[in-house]
């Protein structure tokens, strides 16, 4: 990346808005706006404009003609979001006057910012660590109140400021038993093996905790996936689109219609649930058809939340053997049962089908998915299923996958000392460990690094952020 030029972006989405906002960084940031900035109090100029302040005027072009009035805000380095010189342009929402004043800005030397490139800057001038970089995202694409909270307390730093802490007394100890190898004629440790296994034990702890969490920060920022099973002609298309609300899947009297997984995401009570409506179970002889079926299974598998559909009117004699296959595969997940149709039958029906399933002992619950008999109940079992912890100020949740891998190699190396440590094995080989738990924290928040991870995590930003 080229840090040395001046970038410029329509930061605002793309599109007709009441206001649009241009945003200009770089070291000739303040000097290539203010040539085609005419404040509206003269005789002053975006240099003597103070920081954190906005000043009315018109915003001209080359030939001098006024493309729209703005408002200009000005933040100095290095008290600005990228640590450079920074200019905000206010404009009027017109995609014709965005273009003119970017075409300007770009004609006067300005380079068309990357995706991601200012929040990139703003990691390079040391303004935030990776993984406050990479929460930027995640909160520009919260769209809940749970992954807004997450992500809002990783941007504030909360798994930071534990992982650098770490690394320090890490790096404490290597220094210790890397100077050992200076005296090693001598047989002296400086490295106390105690104290080392105490602080092996805790970052050890640390790092499981982070782990253990991301179960719960993946599920709050992807969504907690829940898959509608049964056979054909159940409702389940029926009951995703009442869940969605939308006619997402096609609905047919014919067996067989659904032959791929759909998927759509949906928020209840604050909370975001990924339905997969699958392919019905049935025998068949189509291939295609067969193929969904097996995909069936192993969404079933990937799923947190289990709807499995039955039809009240038809109970197939092929339940038992569903059962029995449906089971093994849900052993850990959470389970609802979910008896569709209810209005077409008679409460002497009903209480034959209680009978059937009274063995069963978790969630049930009766409805009707095309009339939405019984969906809002529905909807609070599955709140309740989703058991989802309360994120608190401060918390800190892991939600990234690149974070969760290198926890998991940072984990493996300390426990690789702890074992050097019980065999007594040299410093040399103890450091080495040490020093690969510190590379793998290091690779969380961007100490470790390389172009090639930074450009594949800024490139995933929107542009102008």
């Amino acid at each position: 990346m080229n840090t040395e030029s001046t970038i410029c972006a329509i930061s605002t989405p793309p599109g007709i808005g009441g206001i649009a906002v241009i945003r200009v960084s770089g070291q000739n940031a303040l000097s290539c706006v203010n040539n085609f900035f005419v404040p509206r109090k003269k005789g002053t100029d975006i240099f003597q404009q103070s920081s954190y302040m906005l000043s009315l005027g018109s915003f001209i072009n080359a030939q001098k003609e006024t493309i729209d009035e703005v408002l200009i805000g000005v933040f100095r380095a290095p008290h600005s979001y990228t640590g450079e010189d920074i200019v905000e342009i206010s404009c009027h929402g017109s995609v014709f006057i965005q273009q003119q004043i970017l075409r300007t800005l770009i004609d006067a030397g300005c380079s068309l910012a990357k995706p991601g490139e200012f929040t990139q800057r703003a990691f390079l001038n040391k303004k935030m660590d990776l993984s406050q970089a990479e929460a930027v995202a995640d909160l520009i694409a919260a769209d809940s109140a749970a992954s807004h909270r997450m992500a809002l307390n990783q941007m504030r730093g909360g798994i930071s400021e534990e992982l650098s802490n770490l690394r320090a007394r890490l790096l404490d100890f290597v220094s210790l038993t890397e100077l050992e190898l200076d005296f090693s004629e001598e047989d002296v440790e400086f490295a106390d093996r105690s104290q080392l296994m105490s602080l092996a034990n805790e970052i050890e702890e640390l790092i499981k905790k982070l782990s253990n969490s991301f179960k719960v920060g993946n599920a709050l920022k992807n969504g907690i996936p829940v898959a509608i099973v049964g056979e054909t002609n159940v409702g389940k298309s029926t009951l995703l689109n009442v869940l969605l609300n939308e006619e997402k899947a096609i609905v047919s009297e014919v067996h067989g219609t659904t032959r791929d997984a759909i998927e759509d995401s949906v928020n209840i009570d604050g909370i975001t649930f990924r339905f997969i409506d699958t392919a019905g179970i049935r025998e068949t002889k189509d291939e295609i058809e067969t193929l969904g079926i097996e995909k069936t299974y192993q969404k079933i598998e990937q799923a947190s939340i289990i709807l499995w559909l039955i039809d009240c009117t038809q109970l197939s004699e092929r339940i038992e053997t569903l059962t029995e296959r449906i089971a093994k595969k849900v052993q850990d997940k959470k389970f609802i049962l979910i008896f569709n149709k209810i209005d077409k039958i008679t409460d002497e029906e009903r209480e034959v089908l209680n009978q059937f399933f009274e063995h069963y002992t978790g969630e049930r619950i009766y409805l009707s998915a095309k009339k939405r008999i019984n969906i809002p109940q529905l909807q609070k079992l599955l709140v309740k299923a989703a058991q989802l912890p309360e994120i608190q100020p401060g918390d800190v949740v892991v939600s990234n996958i690149r974070h969760y891998e290198a926890l998991q190699n940072a984990l493996k190396a300390i426990q690789r000392v702890k074992e050097g440590i019980e065999n007594e094995i040299s410093g040399d080989f103890l450091s080495q460990d040490l020093r690969e738990c510190m590379y793998f924290l290091g690779e969380i928040t961007g100490e470790i690094s390389n172009d090639e991870i930074l450009g594949n995590i800024f490139s995933k930003f929107c542009i102008g952020k």
